[in-house]
C-alpha cells in the first residue's frame, strides 16, 4: 500500500521547471563577447601600415605581404581548425588560438627587421586568427541551434565588427599618440582576457549539459571524437571540390575577402591618409562601417531564413561593386556627406554575404558544411591575402589607389553573376559520405 502511494504521488509530482530562455542562447552569447574580445588583431593591421613604414623605412609592399600571410593564414587555418573541434572540443582549440594572438602580437614589440613582422604577425596571428575564423561560428551554430541558424550566424558574424567599433577609434589614438608599439600590446591584452570566458562558460555540444539543440525535436547525443582532423579536413575537400557549388561559393567569397578585408580593412586608412584625412579620422569612419556591419548582418541573416540565398548574395556583390566605383571620388580631407553615405552603405554590406553563404554550404553539405564552409572561407582570406598585398604594391608604383578601387568593382560584378548561378542543393550531404568512408 505505502509503494502504491509513493507511485502514485510520483506520478503527480511536477516536472522540474525547465528554463525560458535556452542554454544555446548563452553559448552564443559567450561566442559573441569571445569574438568581439579577439576581434582587436582584426583591427590593427590598416593602422600599421604608415608607422612601420616611418619607423623602419619598410614599403607598403613589405608591409602588405605580411597583412598577406595572416590573412591567408586566417583562411587556409579555418577548415582545420573546425575539424580540431570536432576532435578536441570548441573550448580547447579556441583557448589555444587566443593564447597564440596574444604571444604573436606581443613579441612585435621587439622586432627590428621585415622577417621577424612576417613571424610573429603573419605566421602567429594568422594560425590563431584561422582557428578563431567564421568557422567557429559555424560549428556553435550547427550543434547548438537546428532553427534560427541564419539569425544567430548574422549576429556572430557581426561581432567581429563589433568588435571593430569598440578597437579601431582606441587603437587608432594609441597609434597616433604613443605610437603602435603600445597598440600592439593592446592586442595581446584583449586576446588573453577573453580565455577565462571561454574556458569556464563555453560547453562544447547540447549534450555536454543534458539538452537538445534549440528548435530540436528530438535529443541529439554527442558524437565520438573524430579522429584525424587534418585528414578529415582533406578529405571533406576533396569531396567538396567535384561539385560546381563549391567552386562558385569559393569564388564569390574570394572577392569578398579580396574587397573587405585585403582591401577596406587594410588599405582604407592609409588611402584616406593619402589624401591628408588624420589617421584618427579615417579609423573612426572604419568603427562606423563596424555600427552598420552589425545592423547588416543581423538583417542578412533574417533575409536568409526568409529568401533564396542565391539572389541575396548576388544583390550584396553588385551593390559592393557599384559603390567601390565611386570611392574615389569620395576621399577628401574631411568628412562629407556622401563620404558618410558611403561608409553607412558599404557598412551595411560588409559581410552580410556571411549569413547566405554558410547557408548554401549547409544546403548542399550537410554535416560537413562547417568544415566546407572553412575551405570557402580560406578562399576569402585568399582573395583578401592577394588584395593586401597587390593594394600595396600598387600604391608603391602608381602612388594612388585608384586603380585598386576600380579593379575591385569590376571583381564585385563578376561575383554577383557566380552567385545567380548556383543552382539549389538537394539537402543531401555529399561530403559526409565520401568523408565516412
Amino acid at each position: 500500500m505505502t509503494q502504491t502511494t509513493e507511485a502514485a504521488a510520483a506520478l503527480q509530482k511536477p516536472e522540474p521547471r525547465r528554463p525560458r530562455i535556452h542554454r544555446a542562447w548563452f553559448v552564443a552569447a559567450v561566442t559573441f563577447v569571445t569574438i568581439i574580445g579577439a576581434a582587436a588583431f582584426r583591427s590593427l593591421p590598416g593602422l600599421l601600415i604608415d608607422p612601420l613604414n616611418e619607423d623602419f623605412g619598410w614599403s607598403r609592399g613589405t608591409i602588405g605581404a605580411a597583412v598577406s600571410v595572416n590573412l591567408a593564414l586566417y583562411g587556409l587555418t579555418a577548415p582545420f581548425a573546425a575539424a580540431l573541434m570536432d576532435r578536441f572540443g570548441i573550448r580547447r582549440v579556441v583557448a589555444v588560438a587566443l593564447t597564440v594572438i596574444a604571444i604573436g602580437s606581443g613579441v612585435t614589440v621587439w622586432m627590428t627587421e621585415p622577417w621577424q613582422l612576417l613571424l610573429c604577425w603573419g605566421l602567429l596571428v594568422g594560425l590563431g586568427t584561422g582557428s578563431m575564423a567564421l568557422a567557429f561560428a559555424a560549428t556553435v551554430t550547427n550543434r547548438w541551434f537546428t532553427e534560427r541558424r541564419g539569425l544567430v550566424t548574422g549576429i556572430l558574424t557581426a561581432a567581429s565588427a563589433s568588435g571593430q567599433l569598440i578597437f579601431l577609434p582606441v587603437l587608432s589614438w594609441i597609434v597616433e599618440n604613443h605610437n603602435w608599439r603600445p597598440a600592439a600590446v593592446t592586442v595581446a591584452l584583449a586576446a588573453l582576457a577573453v580565455v577565462p570566458f571561454v574556458w569556464l562558460l563555453l560547453r562544447d555540444h547540447p549534450a555536454d549539459v543534458g539538452l537538445k539543440p534549440y528548435g530540436a525535436q528530438e535529443f541529439v547525443p554527442k558524437p565520438p571524437p573524430v579522429p584525424g582532423a587534418a585528414r578529415r579536413a582533406v578529405t571533406v575537400l576533396l569531396s567538396a571540390v567535384r561539385t560546381g557549388p563549391f567552386w562558385l561559393l569559393a569564388g564569390t567569397f574570394a572577392i569578398c575577402g579580396a574587397s573587405t578585408n585585403g582591401l577596406i580593412q587594410t588599405h582604407f586608412v592609409p588611402a584616406a591618409h593619402d589624401h591628408h584625412m588624420p589617421i584618427t579620422t579615417a579609423a573612426s569612419l572604419l568603427a562606423v562601417i563596424g555600427v552598420f556591419d552589425v545592423v547588416g548582418t543581423v538583417a542578412s541573416g533574417w533575409f536568409t531564413d526568409r529568401y533564396d540565398a542565391r539572389r541575396l548574395l548576388a544583390v550584396y556583390y553588385a551593390l559592393r561593386g557599384i559603390s567601390l566605383l565611386f570611392l574615389p571620388m569620395l576621399l577628401a580631407p574631411s568628412v562629407h556627406p556622401p563620404m558618410i553615405f558611403f561608409i553607412v552603405f558599404y557598412g551595411l554590406d560588409w559581410v552580410a554575404t556571411v549569413p547566405p553563404t554558410m547557408a548554401l554550404c549547409r544546403e548542399h553539405f550537410g554535416e560537413d558544411s562547417a568544415i566546407v564552409f572553412g575551405w570557402v572561407l580560406a578562399s576569402h582570406q585568399v582573395g583578401a591575402a592577394a588584395v593586401a598585398f597587390l593594394g600595396g604594391v600598387a600604391r608603391d608604383v602608381f602612388g594612388a589607389y585608384d586603380v585598386v578601387w576600380y579593379a575591385a568593382g569590376a571583381l564585385c560584378a563578376a561575383a554577383a553573376l557566380m552567385a545567380l548561378v548556383i543552382r539549389r542543393g538537394t539537402g543531401t550531404p555529399k561530403a559526409t559520405a565520401t568523408a565516412v568512408s
